[in-house]
């Protein structure tokens, strides 16, 4: 939790954010990293010492030119947290618009593959390395209203897997982070009681992340993770039901 070089995707805000400046409190080197320069400089600016890198997830020559940065400014990078995600509605009984998929997909699966490629050298060059994926409860019990998301952060939660596995000989260790419902501007934040506070959900998984559990889950959804079985359609029946009932607010 220490001492470490610490590259982090989707990083100026929630729980990017969150992340990346609980570990910069610890004394670790922090990277972050977004789109948009002006917010990268605001949270650098906000966290003395952290640095930033300004790169576009879903474009494969500037991940590789990031992680070409990456490396030449910061040899001793050791740990890659991909949490970049976007989470757009859409409605799986209809026609979904290809374009809004494509960037669903390109972003939260072909992301991590891709970021997590063009560094996974330098991660086995170190003497310990971390990959930390950052899924979702929905990869277990989908979102009928957000499909797509879903889908993608399964997809990811089963790469995650498998890269364990694979990486079981090296000196990288691979951790999954699967979020509950925290409240931040993911979709709306919104201040509903059925979401997490985001100051609560950083610590539980920092404390968490300190172990070294594979699949880092904060209790209020374990129940949830380890549900699903041969009961999952009825499950994520009931799930998607109460939220029609009592939904998400969206509105300003």
């Amino acid at each position: 939790m220490t001492g470490n070089t610490i590259f982090i995707t989707g990083s100026t805000s929630g729980i990017g954010r969150g992340l990346a400046e609980a570990f910069h409190k610890l004394g670790n080197k922090v990277i972050i990293a977004g789109r948009r320069k002006a917010l990268l400089d605001e949270v650098t600016a906000a966290n003395p010492g952290m640095e930033s890198i300004s790169f576009d997830v879903t474009d494969l020559a500037s991940i590789e030119a990031a992680a070409r940065e990456l490396i030449s400014r910061f040899p001793t990078l050791n740990v890659l947290i991909n949490n970049a995600g976007i989470m757009p509605f859409d409605d799986a009984s209809g026609a979904i618009d290809d374009s809004v998929t494509q960037s669903i997909l390109t972003t939260n699966l072909l992301g991590p593959i891709r970021m997590t490629s063009a560094l996974i050298e330098q991660l086995k060059s170190q003497p310990e390395s971390v990959i930390i994926n950052n899924t979702s409860v929905l990869a277990y019990v989908p979102l009928a209203g957000n499909a797509v998301y879903s889908a993608s952060k399964a997809a990811l939660h089963s790469y995650t897997l498998s890269q364990r596995f694979m990486l079981r000989d090296t000196s990288v260790r691979v951790q999954e982070i699967a979020p509950p419902w925290v409240d931040t501007d993911l979709i709306h934040k919104a201040g509903d009681p059925r979401a997490m506070p985001l100051d609560a959900f950083i610590a539980e998984t920092m404390e968490k992340l300190a172990t070294d559990d594979p699949e880092i889950v904060v209790d209020a959804i374990k129940a949830i993770r380890d549900n699903p079985g041969a009961n999952e359609h009825a499950l994520i029946h009931g799930f998607n039901l109460s939220l029609i009932e009592n939904p998400i607010p969206v509105g300003a």
